[in-house]
């Protein structure tokens, strides 16, 4: 029996249509999962979307509807966005109307441990927009460092969790490496974080502030989860936590491989108080949290609510599925900022799809046909030096370049042995030894490259079956 893994992305709000920005997160969670996959792991990937926010009320009220049709309408387009990227997902939660999610975020609640929820009154300055409180010394100016917006005051009385009682077991996590946090530079952020002294934080709302939207608090119809808290055990709800059925067992419970991918404004939140949300409740932590960087245009963050949005269906209409996952994962730094523009895009796709990997198999698909060249029997190849190595550190892009340093070796050993001359003067056995070379070199990029280019190497993969090799359609043709 195989062992198994759990991958998620973080749950975007529908406030608005999905960016690049979540593209790029959800075609990196996709690399990671279809990895595990191909190297023996039965592997769950979850996806979805977070609908219970205030953000979304708000947003509902300014287009004038309700918001069920808000969220009804943008989830879908998250949903379809799957499959524009080829996103291998085996699960699409959505937190306002999945029955697994009601059930499961109320089994949540009702597992932690009751001296960990209390209420109280609390006063504060709040975000919308990252549905978030902030403390007066983080924002003397009173102004969102991430929105640029005015916070609001806000005064209620509501539920708190008890994350102080967790300081020492979370940095224990931290520490010890239990709870990986990749990269590095994000773990340290968050043992300082922990280190200056956690903070109880707010787990509900009341239902009038909330727009009497959200999911009731257990025995508190007055109340309804703040969504934080809500939005977080979708992790665990979607693998029937409430019932606690099959897959809560064999994929988080019965799991070592338990990852979320997320982005570097949402770490405290997955990286702290999840894991203590997990303990209080007595389940499992996740073993590994990768953070990754922000897509930016002109160097600035891709916002819905700053409307310097890039649509990532137009890019796959204009440059095809396999172009635009491979500039994100292989010209776009995993562990931070990358810039996205369509000159950087083109020369990319130039260099690397064009000239490189698409020249390569166009030439030794050309020289196999003319010689009339059969492919030997297929063989499961072993991966490239430190490719297994990258892609376990989440370093998407070094993995890549294991496979386009051997596409280039491959374009130099052509350009060195001439094979056109050794058809010319007819020797046959030496050009059936070295196609028989190149094939081997093919095959092992179109074996490590489906996590990344799914499509690209099921091409390439048909192309140089096994029997004689036939004329196909160039796999990237230039942009000009």
């Amino acid at each position: 029996m195989s062992e198994t893994a759990f991958v998620s992305t973080a749950i975007p709000y529908v406030n608005a249509k999905p960016h690049i920005g979540f593209g790029f997160e959800l075609i990196q969670t996709d690399a990671y999962a279809r990895y595990l996959r191909l190297t023996g792991r039965d592997t769950f990937f979850l996806t979805g979307t977070d609908e219970n926010s205030l953000k979304n009320v708000r947003a509902a009220q300014e287009q004038g509807i309700t918001t069920e049709e808000l969220c009804e309408r943008n989830s879908e387009t998250y949903r379809e966005l799957l499959g524009v990227l080829d996103i291998s997902a085996d699960y699409f939660i959505r937190t306002s109307v999945d029955p697994l999610h009601l059930k499961g975020a109320q089994a949540l609640w009702s597992r932690c441990k009751p001296e960990d929820i209390y209420k109280r009154h609390y006063s504060g300055l709040y975000c919308v927009g990252c549905e978030d409180f902030y403390t007066e010394k983080d924002v003397p100016d009173g102004i969102c460092p991430d929105h640029k917006t005015p916070l609001e005051r806000v005064e209620e009385e509501n539920y708190f969790f008890r994350l102080s009682a967790y300081q020492d077991q979370i940095l224990d996590l931290l520490e010890s490496g239990r709870l990986r946090v990749i990269p590095n530079s994000k773990r340290n952020e968050m043992l300082s974080f922990v280190k200056g002294g956690l903070q109880d934080f707010s787990i509900s709302r009341s239902r009038e502030r909330a727009g009497n939207w959200g999911i009731p608090v257990p025995g508190d119809p007055g109340q309804v989860m703040y969504v934080w808290y809500d939005a977080l055990a979708n992790y665990v709800t979607a693998l029937q936590l409430a019932d606690e059925g099959p897959l809560l067992e064999k994929y988080w419970t019965g799991s070592h491989k338990k990852t979320h991918v997320i982005g570097k404004g949402v770490n405290r939140f997955h990286t702290v108080y999840w894991p203590a949300m997990l303990l209080s409740a007595g389940l499992p932590v996740p073993e590994q949290v990768f953070v990754h960087g922000y897509i930016t245009i002109n160097g600035q963050k891709i916002s819905k609510s700053l409307g310097n949005v890039i649509d990532p269906v137009s890019q796959v209409e204009q440059y095809g599925v396999d172009a635009v996952r491979y500039y994100l994962l292989r010209a776009v730094s995993p562990y931070e900022d990358g810039d996205f523009s369509e000159t950087r895009f083109k020369e990319v796709y130039n260099a690397d799809l064009a000239n490189n990997l698409g020249n390569l198999a166009r030439r030794i698909e050309t020289l196999a046909v003319k010689a009339g060249y059969a492919a030997p029997p297929e063989e499961t190849p072993s991966a490239p030096a430190g490719f297994r190595e990258a892609m376990d550190d989440f370093r998407f892009n070094d993995a890549l370049a294991t496979l386009w340093s051997l596409a280039t070796v491959m374009n130099g050993r052509i350009e060195e042995v001439k094979p056109w001359e050794l058809a010319k003067q007819g020797r046959d056995a030496e050009l059936k030894v070295f196609l028989d070379e190149m094939v081997l070199g093919v095959r092992v990029i179109a074996h490590w490259l489906q996590p990344f280019l799914p499509g690209t190497a099921a091409k390439l993969t048909a192309l140089f079956k096994e029997g004689p090799v036939e004329r196909g359609e160039p796999l990237f043709p230039r942009l000009v």
